[in-house]
């Protein structure tokens, strides 16, 4: 399946022909490759069936890239009663992975819109963040997607997004800051422009 026009891997510099993506044996023996550089030898029986498992894993962890957060959100539904206010999710788990280092980047992200005449499911929401979670990132960068899938799909007042994760390329490697934790945002519309309302997102993201 191709991927979605707004992953990383759609991102093709000109001049270049798209990637072809490797078998799933291929992907294997680059583990196995992988596991004999650091030191160990791939036939060895606690490791022998570890470049299966590591494929496995990543087709869970990069999920995002087959998923397109714009269909997501492309059922909504008008009759809100005149409802104008902020809604907000709180507290959705972001499991990320460093395009960096390739090392987990965990926390959680708070989301909030101000719908003018349609809203979307809420746990829709909750997707949209996890397909941009589930791909190769930084942490600016899938702040910035998750707002802008939303301000471009649902047409809001405004749209906040708050991302707090700790990165284990830096807890585990490198400075071993270990209670250090990286803060984004990402403001448009109502919540840029309105300091009250932004500080009442904000509010909402510390209640605990």
């Amino acid at each position: 399946m191709a991927a979605p026009a707004d992953s990383p891997a759609a991102a093709v510099p000109a001049g270049l022909e798209p990637l072809r993506r490797p078998t799933r044996e291929e992907a294997m023996e680059a583990v196995r490759t992988l596991i004999a550089w650091a030191g160990d030898d791939p036939r060895r029986e606690g490791v022998i069936d570890t470049p299966k498992r590591v494929i496995d894993a990543y087709q869970d962890w990069f999920e995002g890239y087959r998923q397109d957060p714009a269909k997501e959100l492309s059922k909504t539904f008008e009759d809100v009663q005149g409802y104008d206010d902020i809604v907000m999710l709180r507290d959705i788990e972001v499991e990320s992975h460093c395009e960096h280092h390739m090392a987990p980047f965990l926390g959680k992200a708070y989301v909030a819109y101000m719908p003018t005449n349609r809203v979307v499911g809420i746990s829709k929401l909750a997707k949209v963040v996890t397909i941009f979670a589930r791909r190769l990132q930084n942490q600016e960068t899938l702040t910035q997607q998750i707002a802008n899938a939303i301000n471009d799909s649902l047409r809001p007042a405004g749209v906040a997004v708050l991302v707090d994760a700790a990165h284990q390329c830096m807890t585990t490697r490198g400075l071993h800051h270990r209670h250090v934790s990286t803060i984004t945002t990402q403001f448009t519309g109502v919540f840029k422009t309105d300091d009250g309302l932004r500080q009442r997102f904000l509010d909402f993201a510390n209640r605990r």
